[in-house]
């Protein structure tokens, strides 16, 4: 503490999320997802990150996992810690210039199906109800407001 005196404080903690925004041919790749007991709409490929895996690791795999792309071409966008209480870091990447390179591996409770949106159609989903990430729909809302959605739009097609 401020004072030199110790406290206990409760915290969670649980594996790092890691979410992929996939570009193919100037189109953005997004997922709409079925799991059990959740319906989401649309959003990013991702998942998990294995005991010890590295971010980057985690993006490769679970792309390859779960659309059979992969990517040479890979960007740290941005990383979320979104719960103070919680030892949990969200991880955004970009994936330029995907190629299919095998076929999708899902787990028993997974149902992803790929969808090819432009830019304009991704932004207007992704600030929408239907998305779940409040912390990255956020940050689409200030570039918007703050008319620096192109630098966004650049850094996914330079």
């Amino acid at each position: 503490m401020f004072d030199g005196s110790t406290e206990i404080f409760e915290m969670l903690k649980r594996p790092n999320t890691i979410q992929i925004i996939p570009i193919l041919n100037g189109k953005i790749l997004i997922t709409r997802e079925e799991q059990p007991n959740s319906k989401r709409k649309f959003g990013f490929y991702g998942g998990r990150a294995d005991e010890g895996e590295a971010p980057l690791v985690t993006a490769k795999r679970e792309l390859l996992e779960e659309s059979g792309l992969a990517s040479d071409d890979w960007e740290l966008w941005k990383t979320y810690d979104p719960i103070v209480k919680m030892e949990w870091t969200i991880y955004i990447f970009i994936a330029r210039n995907v190629r299919k390179v095998g076929e999708p591996v899902m787990e028993a409770g997974e149902k992803i199906a790929m969808q090819e949106v432009g830019f304009d159609k991704f932004v207007e989903l992704f600030t929408s109800d239907g998305f779940w990430s409040p912390n990255f729909s956020n940050d689409l809302l200030r570039l918007k407001l703050a008319g620096r959605l192109e630098e966004f739009r650049k850094k996914l097609f330079p």
